[in-house]
């Protein structure tokens, strides 16, 4: 299985010098990254709102050592957060963070990450929009759920993001479905080990089938992060059995993959949603979207063999 040689090679300074430098690199990168400042990105959100899709604006970057670094992580969101406002595009145009950037892993991280993301949550709230936490690898999960569950309080449209391949993922799905959250459940794209997660696709599949279930019969919004044909199929029928229309649901696909199934989704009356990176410290998030599926793979060992 090559996605675990991939996720380990993410963490890897040796790796990210070496890839960063291959011509091919920000070529291929492009797909899945349009831009690496807000200017950048401003164009690509007009576009795709313009085409009937929501974004959800994610300033990649997670390798933060100093408070400052933290901190920069907020100003950077609020940049965002100022440029969207003009736009009035509301929760068409939401972001999602990790906490990871506003200091979680740093001494008192816990504190530091809220006190960083409650600005942004209050800034988007403010023009009419909202905020998803990413999840990333287990061990941060008990403190973004506690700071989802306390930012709630006051902004109880914040979102959060569960993992199929978890084993705690169903209690965590039954609890959040009971108290009306915003999940988003995706597979999962860390390195976990076995004592943790699934390491079988199979059984993370059937996982996401029943958490996804178990969303849809809750009081929640569930939001479907998957570019999975079958289980974008299974999704609609269990919408259809829990009796919930299109807009009370939405799917969500990582720009640069399967374009043409957003547009597909959101002509169907979907709400489809893409998530969509834009930053300079961008090679943890690509090398996972590498991992993620075999065809991005090859998109980019293809492009390295014909353009390197």
């Amino acid at each position: 299985m090559l996605g675990p040689v991939i996720l380990a090679a993410s963490r890897s300074d040796r790796m990210r010098r070496l890839i960063s430098a291959a011509p091919v690199t920000k070529q291929v990168v492009d797909r899945f990254i349009p831009g690496e400042t807000v200017d950048d990105v401003v164009p690509i959100i007009k576009d795709l709102t313009g085409r009937g899709l929501e974004l959800t604006m994610d300033v990649v970057g997670e390798d933060i050592t100093t408070p400052e670094q933290a901190t920069a992580a907020r100003d950077a969101y609020l940049q965002l957060i100022d440029r969207l406002e003009p736009l009035e595009l509301g929760t068409r145009a939401e972001m999602s963070v990790k906490l990871s950037m506003f200091g979680q892993a740093l001494e008192d991280g816990h504190e530091l990450a809220l006190k960083n993301v409650r600005p942004v949550v209050e800034a988007a709230a403010a023009i009419g929009t909202t905020v998803t936490l990413d999840a990333e690898d287990h061990t941060t999960l008990d403190s973004m759920f506690a700071i989802h569950e306390e930012l709630r309080k006051d902004f109880p449209q914040t979102g959060c993001v569960i993992q199929a391949y978890l084993y705690r993922t169903e209690a965590d799905a039954r609890r959040l479905a009971a108290n009306g959250s915003r999940v988003r459940i995706v597979k999962g794209a860390y390195k976990e080990p076995a004592s943790v997660a699934y390491q079988d696709k199979h059984e993370t599949d059937k996982a996401y089938v029943r958490i996804l279930k178990t969303l849809m019969e809750g009081e929640g919004y569930p939001m479907i992060g998957s570019h999975d044909p079958r289980l974008i199929s299974i999704a609609q029928e269990l919408a259809h059995r829990a009796g919930r229309k299109t807009d009370e649901y939405e799917f969500q696909m990582l720009y640069g993959i399967r374009s043409e199934e957003h547009l597909r989704l959101a002509a169907e009356g979907h709400r489809m949603r893409v998530y969509t990176a834009y930053g300079t410290d961008w090679y943890g998030y690509f090398m996972r979207r590498l991992a993620e599926k075999p065809a991005n793979l090859r998109f980019f060992v293809r492009s390295m063999v014909t353009k390197g």
